[in-house]
């Protein structure tokens, strides 16, 4: 892949989570003002990433696809932050995927020229979108179709366009999200593709088995898919040599690695995983899915240490206005809570030492936009102005709640920050 040409702009001074700093200043020279979380340089809430978590992740993924061979273009709608694609990069990736034609051109726009876009193009203004990047001869792309009305549109436009398009054929469960659900359509939209010979190219396969939640149930979909591959590329219907193979959100990527690498579908396969979460990680959702890997996948036990949560948000204690409840300066438009509530995870007295472990009983029992109700014992060692740091589980919607996000080390100093294209 051409080497990620990333502009840094300058600190956008009308966003939350920054301090004090001088106008027109680079986002990238950020970790030269020496600003530090915990002497209240910057302003609560606060999103933070832990660099050297951050670091940890991306050489514990790289090595995970490299013991399998297969590739990454891990999903970037997580963060939306070139800054942490061009990371992500430079630690093995073969492109990113993306969700949306505007997240594409965003991508586009800050150098990253290898797009998987794991969704339909639909809607003649996104195709639009995508024909005005096709222009350059050194970006390459690819999206799904599941339907033959979406391959006739998508025929029609890029042939007036003078264009070839890239195309993943989706496969999808029942009750599920998008893909084909039997070889009925499969066999329809095989056939539109055909129609349409000088403005569509089918490149390979893909499917998001995270809408299932057993894994007997996805390995039996994911050898499903392997098997219509083998059939389409007996017919002759591949457009490249090499078939494109692709699988993966952030909880099952071990099961589509053991599934998918290695197999023959009668021609040259490329196995792409899309894991967006794995970077940051999580204390919720993702955290119970790491358990399983670590306990079930040989490579990850190999490999050793297992993902770290490396996103936090801190936030003030604002009012202790009754026994037993805090109130905290952190909202539903700071954090995500839709798999889950923040978990306190640091308690900070500005002029202490540390930081400390937060107790277990204290929880967030309720957001509002602004407000965190924390649940705590009435003896808690709390006041007004004290800081907490929440882990967070999910977070691709904390994340789009920030337009930019700073790097701290582990004693919580600012060494960068990046900013989100949502």
């Amino acid at each position: 892949m051409p080497e990620i040409k990333f502009q840094p702009g300058p600190l956008d001074l009308e966003t939350k989570g920054i301090g004090a700093a001088p106008a027109g200043m680079a986002i990238d020279a950020v970790g030269q003002l020496g600003w530090s979380v915990l002497a209240e340089d910057v302003s609560l809430p606060v999103a933070v990433l832990r660099d050297a978590r951050i670091e940890h992740n991306l050489q514990w993924m790289q090595t995970f696809i490299e013991r399998y061979g297969v590739s990454l273009a891990p999903h970037g709608k997580t963060t939306m932050s070139p800054a942490l694609f061009r990371r992500q990069i430079e630690h093995g990736a073969w492109g990113i995927t993306l969700a949306t034609a505007p997240q594409v051109n965003a991508a586009y726009r800050h150098g990253v020229r290898r797009v998987l876009m794991a969704n339909q193009l639909v809607g003649r203004g996104n195709m639009a979108i995508i024909a005005d990047l096709q222009r350059d001869d050194t970006f390459s792309f690819c999206c799904c179709v599941d339907s033959a009305d979406n391959v006739d549109a998508l025929g029609r436009f890029f042939a007036e366009r003078g264009q070839r398009l890239r195309v993943l054929l989706e496969y999808g469960v029942a009750g599920g999200r998008t893909g084909v659900r039997d070889e009925a359509q499969e066999l329809a939209v095989r056939e539109e593709i055909a129609r349409w010979p000088q403005s569509l190219s089918l490149v390979g396969v893909e499917v998001y088995e995270g809408v299932l939640k057993e894994e007997a149930a996805i390995r039996t979909f994911l050898r499903k898919v392997v098997a219509r591959t083998t059939t389409i590329a007996a017919a002759g219907e591949f457009a490249e040599p090499r078939v494109l193979l692709s699988g993966a959100g952030s909880a099952w990527f071990d099961v589509v690695a053991e599934e998918f690498a290695g197999q023959d579908v009668g021609m040259p396969l490329d196995v792409v995983l899309r894991p967006g979460c794995y970077l940051t990680h999580d204390v919720g959702i993702y955290r119970e899915a790491e358990t399983r890997i670590q306990a079930e996948n040989p490579v990850a036990r190999e490999i050793g240490r297992s993902l770290l949560p490396a996103l936090q948000v801190w936030a003030n204690v604002q009012s202790l206005p009754e026994p037993g409840r805090a109130i905290i300066a952190l909202g539903k438009r700071d954090a995500a809570f839709d798999a889950g509530l923040p978990i306190p995870s640091l308690h900070y007295r500005p002029g202490d030492a540390a930081p400390v472990a937060a107790p277990e009983t204290w929880a967030v029992t309720a957001m509002m936009d602004q407000h965190a109700f924390m649940s705590i014992p009435h003896d808690a060692p709390l006041r007004v102005g004290d800081m907490i740091a929440f882990d967070i589980s999910h977070p691709c919607l904390t994340f789009d709640k920030w337009r930019q996000l700073l790097t701290v080390d582990e004693a919580y100093r600012v060494t960068g920050a990046v900013a989100t294209f949502f």
